[in-house]
């Protein structure tokens, strides 16, 4: 909840172009869960991220991803799935996962949490707006509702597009989190062109989930691997819908000796998925 400082960001920015890169997004500010669920206190919490993004603006960072879950992140009931060579991936079980108790939210509805962002957007859409700074809302990961008394929002395309519908402005926008939205069992392809053009995707997520792989139960994969989505047709449509905006690699699996400290952000494996991402363009781009 605590305003993120210009000068921090300014040299992060400085650092990350000193190496030849560009800083163009922020994953991100995190939106306290007062703002989310409505509680006293939470004008403060909006207004402090106000700020925050006036100070994103002025150091000259374009993008910030943030989310809409409360209680919890990213999901995951087992992060040690062995897959191919060695590696080991992250699974999601929504059976097991419900045997945990209530969080101290205890029941959380749907209806509460729109309320919420409505009145977030309305605040700080326009300063996003006067700050030159584009907000790119995540999907909830796993796009499931409810988990453990708590109701989740971000959940199918047509969430996203309400989502979008409660304050039109070209700042207010999504992260096109390709995993996630697989996991939502959609036409994965037909999305990101329709997103894409409406202007509002403001960053992607590459990533994929295995062969017939749900919200309910899913394993992380190797992007090139045989998946759930089909990563060709994901990647034709970004280009072919002109998505020009920054993507990344998503999880990949650990390989074997690597660490797993962090599961889903080993080195390898995301090396790998740059690698994998790069040829799909130039043979997509080269073949039309």
């Amino acid at each position: 909840g605590d305003v993120w400082g210009f000068e921090p960001m300014l040299r992060l920015r400085k650092k990350v172009e000193d190496a030849g890169l560009t800083l163009s997004v922020f994953e991100g500010i995190p939106v306290p869960d007062r703002a989310k669920l409505g509680l006293p206190g939470r004008d403060e919490d909006i207004d402090n991220y106000c700020e925050s993004l006036r100070n994103m603006g002025r150091a000259g960072i374009p993008v910030v991803c943030y989310n809409w879950m409360v209680a919890f992140g990213w999901l995951r009931t087992s992060t040690t799935t062995p897959v191919r060579g060695g590696a080991v991936a992250t699974t999601y079980d929504h059976e097991e996962m419900q045997r945990g108790p209530l969080t101290e939210h205890g029941e959380v509805g749907e209806d509460l949490l729109w309320k919420a962002l409505e009145y977030f957007l309305k605040a700080v859409v326009p300063v996003a707006e006067e700050a030159g700074v584009k907000l790119a809302m995540h999907p909830d990961d796993p796009p499931r509702s409810p988990i453990r008394g708590i109701g989740r929002i971000m959940t199918s395309p047509e969430n996203f597009q309400r989502m979008l519908d409660l304050v039109d402005s070209p700042a207010n926008g999504l992260t096109f989190c390709q995993g996630c939205f697989t996991e939502m069992n959609i036409d994965v392809p037909k999305w990101i062109r329709h997103f894409a053009g409406t202007g509002k995707m403001h960053f992607a997520h590459y990533r994929n989930i295995n062969k017939g792989g749900s919200a309910d139960h899913f394993s992380e994969t190797f992007h090139d691997e045989e998946g759930e989505a089909d990563m060709y047709e994901a990647m034709k449509a970004y280009i072919e819908s002109g998505f020009s905006g920054p993507m990344r690699p998503d999880h990949a699996p650990t390989m074997e000796g690597e660490g797993n400290d962090h599961p889903g952000y080993a080195l390898q494996g995301r090396l790998m998925a740059v690698g994998y991402m790069k040829g799909l363009m130039e043979a997509i781009v080269k073949g039309r």
